[in-house]
């Protein structure tokens, strides 16, 4: 069977009481995942990075996406850009590793220079030598190529083949849905900054967070405070999948010590927190005291390397004071997230049994599930 056969993208798109998960494929093929490239990342708004690493304007940070060389560039006003990491001469990469622009931008094979608007500045000897400019070389129409980019709660999105729908648009439901927390967030720091890699499909990552049901067996101790009954499910079909909890009650210090909360929040905020892969590969997760971001990077159909970050209501809870607060944080975050790496590991292996036909959805509690499976088929089938 091949992601061209429409009844298996069919059975995967029908309604969740018969439908049958993504196949094996789709999680183990070299050749299915280079077509997903296509189909799915470079088709969307996809996370790359995040804007904390390049701070300051000057900044400037490499990233391989879908095997597209990009550049990151923070720019003099304040804009965080993305281009083609290629000079519009010969095609030289132009920045091997993160590092501060003092003044242009150089290719390292011609010397062609750029500002931190991509705008082509410098063309040396391009006319013979000594002569700096040519009639048929036109700098104003050969600036650097700028990917489509949008910078969301420090999370830098592109959308690599130019055709998706403006980013506020696609984002537009969770945009509204997390209206009280659209304002500023800090990052905490080296101490809330981690990275796992994990042996399994990105997908898989996905699906795993998305839904609460497995609470009960891999996250005892959350599901302690935190229960099943707890939990409720997000749907948003054309742009994410989640869960929430009515609970919410953190408790990091023996002597009452707290973040700072979000200022301005409704009450629902006060137990509530909700959990939410934006699709396709970044995993939120917002509360009234603080906040992260998951980017998943696919690096093979069996290998995922998951960058998680945290956030937090004001630049002073990321002060020495509030130092002990934020390492405890992330301290349980990341205990709860390794727990979770056993499953995605397991299910990856599951997926080599030829006979496994793609699993079984419960309706009463895979809705998340079933919601993400469905846009993943719905991806390829446009891209047939």
């Amino acid at each position: 069977m091949t992601i061209h056969d429409k009844s298996m993208l069919d059975a995967v798109t029908g309604p969740i009481e018969t439908a049958r998960g993504l196949g094996n494929r789709f999680y183990t093929d070299e050749q299915v995942f280079a077509q997903e490239r296509k189909a799915v990342f470079a088709a969307t708004w996809a996370g790359i990075g995040f804007a904390k690493d390049v701070p300051e304007p000057g900044d400037a940070r490499p990233i391989t996406f879908c095997g597209t060389e990009l550049i990151v560039l923070h720019g003099k006003d304040d804009k965080v850009r993305v281009f083609l990491n290629a000079c519009r001469h010969r095609g030289m990469i132009l920045l091997e590793e993160p590092r501060k622009i003092e003044g242009a931008l150089r290719c390292p094979y011609h010397s062609w220079c750029y500002d931190l608007k991509g705008k082509l500045k410098a063309t040396p000897h391009v006319g013979g030598p000594g002569q700096n400019a040519h009639a048929d070389i036109d700098r104003d129409k050969l600036g650097l190529i700028e990917v489509r980019s949008r910078v969301w709660r420090d999370v830098i999105f592109v959308n690599l083949d130019g055709k998706a729908p403006a980013f506020d648009d696609y984002a537009a439901t969770l945009m509204d849905r997390w209206s009280e927390m659209e304002q500023p967030i800090y990052h905490g720091g080296a101490d809330s900054s981690f990275k796992l890699h994990v042996k399994t499909n990105w997908k898989l990552a996905v699906e795993n967070f998305c839904e609460s049901y497995h609470l009960p067996w891999i996250h005892p101790g959350l599901n302690a405070y935190s229960r099943l009954e707890d939990h409720y499910d997000i749907i948003a079909p054309a742009e994410f999948s989640g869960q929430g909890t009515v609970v919410y009650n953190p408790n990091l210090s023996d002597d009452g010590r707290a973040f700072e909360n979000f200022p301005g929040l409704s009450d629902t905020w006060d137990t509530g927190a909700e959990y939410v892969s934006f699709f396709p590969n970044v995993l939120f997760g917002v509360h009234r005291d603080h906040c992260y971001a998951i980017l998943l990077e696919a690096t093979g159909p069996e290998s995922t390397v998951e960058h998680i970050e945290l956030y937090y209501a004001s630049s002073a809870m990321t002060g020495e004071e509030y130092a002990d607060l934020r390492v405890e944080n992330a301290r349980l975050w990341k205990e709860i997230f390794e727990e979770d790496i056993g499953v995605v590991e397991g299910m990856q292996r599951g997926r080599h049994g030829d006979l496994f036909d793609g699993g079984k959805f419960s309706p009463a509690m895979d809705a998340p599930t079933h919601t993400f499976h469905d846009w993943v088929a719905r991806r390829f089938a446009q891209a047939l």
